[in-house]
């Protein structure tokens, strides 16, 4: 006769179920949500040129996404090459005037395919020897109306001087007769009894 004994095996329950339990019987200490992942936009000499933007792109700084129109005037003109080289032979505090330098002087190049930024200077040079020309003759004309009002001003007081000096000669002339006559119609009594005196004695 056989006897035959069964052993019953413990039976262990996984981890993740154990974590899928514990995290439904304590909603509590639940995970947190993971941040949104940002999506970072290439520069638009990047976009242009169709190519990967590294983190450490050397024209990223200088032509954003919003303004591809300014790198499309600058590549047209220079090209991509040179204006990463010229970027990174200059130091970065002198990279954003660059930037603006180029890009003005390949609009003026598109604009006069001639002359260029060369053709602006010139214009402005014009400009500027014109307009002191013009303020020139101005301080000439304020000049020569400021010497017409000091002659003007001396001519005035001239005459009034002559005038005052008249009036005062003519004031000088008419004195000493009214001084006569006052003294010379009167007499006085004394004066008088003393002159008839002797022909009474």
């Amino acid at each position: 006769m056989q006897i035959t004994q069964q052993y019953s095996t413990p039976s262990f329950s996984s981890p993740r179920s154990i974590n899928a339990s514990s995290s439904q019987s304590s909603p509590s200490f639940a995970t947190p949500p993971s941040p949104p992942s940002i999506v970072l936009s290439p520069c638009a000499a990047c976009k242009i040129l169709r190519r990967r933007c590294v983190e450490k792109c050397v024209l990223a700084p200088y032509f954003p996404p919003t303004e591809p129109q300014k790198f499309v005037i600058a590549h047209r003109v220079f090209g991509a090459s040179n204006i990463i080289k010229f970027l990174q032979e200059l130091p970065e505090p002198q990279r954003a005037d660059a930037v603006t330098s180029m890009v003005y002087e390949a609009n003026s190049r598109i604009r006069d395919p001639v002359y260029g930024c060369a053709g602006a200077v010139c214009h402005l040079q014009k400009q500027v020897s014109e307009l002191q020309a013009e303020l020139a003759k101005a301080q000439a004309e304020v000049a020569s109306m400021q010497s017409q009002q000091q002659n003007l001003i001396a001519l005035i007081c001239m005459e009034m001087a002559q005038s005052q000096e008249q009036a005062l000669h003519r004031h000088h002339q008419q004195q000493p007769q009214q001084q006569f006559i006052d003294t010379s119609c009167f007499l006085d009594e004394y004066s008088l009894g003393s002159t008839w005196e002797p022909l009474w004695t």
